[in-house]
């Protein structure tokens, strides 16, 4: 009687946990003009719209969408939101020094700047110094706090987003960023504001368009990520795409499927 009765408790915490998730409560719709899309360009990827007012989901590919992949630099934004809160950086103008011994990816990486400036041409190593000034612990910490992906950064501070062990879905960037837009955070509302204005792309008479891309084992083979949100006529829609790179000239990709799948949901 005891075994069946612990056996009993065990099976139905279980099922709470499963019918507590944070997707369990969602709808997905799978769309086949967003399907097309990436079928014409022959791109192995995915891509998943989050509509917050109706708790639903629409896109291409829920499986891959299901999938935890490396963020890569799409965890600038969850990087600068901590090291904002924690004060490693006063603010994002705050200056922070460049430092590496690995020839640069980018030449315009080589200086001193500060994070809305290295935000917006994604410059890893001043984001490795500013996550080594948050500390591992700290890291950790904040990382878990926020509920992003798996939770697990390692022992390496400055690489985890890179090499892992993090890793996130894409449904789950859409639930994370989804907060973050709506300051729903565990982090001080000022340093969510800041960050958002750093990742702020184009904005029309009724919409803002938010995002940040990502390429995972830069410049070889690997995943790419574009994610953001949408604000229009005061609805949010948040988004993740993730994609095949393999070859160079496929980044370029990520933002060109990203915009059209929007603009075929009618977001855009």
């Amino acid at each position: 009687m005891q075994r069946n009765f612990c056996i009993w408790c065990i099976s139905f915490a279980v099922f709470v946990t499963i019918s507590i998730s944070p997707a369990a409560f969602a709808g997905w719709e799978e769309n086949a003009g967003v399907g097309e899309i990436f079928r014409n360009e022959k791109v192995n990827g995915a891509f998943v719209l989050y509509d917050a007012k109706a708790d639903s989901y629409i896109g291409y590919n829920k499986p891959r969408a299901k999938k935890r992949y490396v963020p890569a630099s799409t965890f600038k934004i969850p990087n600068s939101l901590i090291g904002l809160s924690v004060g490693a950086v006063k603010s994002v103008d705050d200056v922070v020094p460049y430092k590496s011994n690995v020839p640069p990816l980018n030449k315009a990486w080589e200086k001193d700047m500060g994070l809305r400036e290295a935000i917006g041409i994604s410059n890893v190593p001043i984001y490795q110094e500013l996550a080594r000034r948050i500390g591992l612990e700290r890291m950790r910490e904040n990382v878990s706090k926020m509920k992003y992906g798996n939770k697990e950064i390692g022992d390496t501070v400055d690489i985890f987003w890179l090499k892992g062990p993090l890793e996130i879905s894409a449904i789950e960037q859409t639930r994370f960023l989804a907060r973050l837009a709506k300051d729903e955070l565990p982090f001080p509302k000022a340093c969510q504001q800041s960050v958002r204005e750093i990742v702020l792309l184009e904005q029309g008479k009724n919409w803002k368009l938010y995002g940040k891309t990502g390429w995972q084992n830069a410049p070889g083979q690997g995943v790419g990520w574009w994610v953001g949100w949408v604000w229009k006529d005061d609805c949010l829609y948040t988004f993740a795409l993730n994609m095949d790179i393999r070859k160079a000239s496929d980044a370029g990709k990520r933002l060109e499927l990203g915009k059209a799948s929007l603009k075929a949901l009618g977001i855009l």
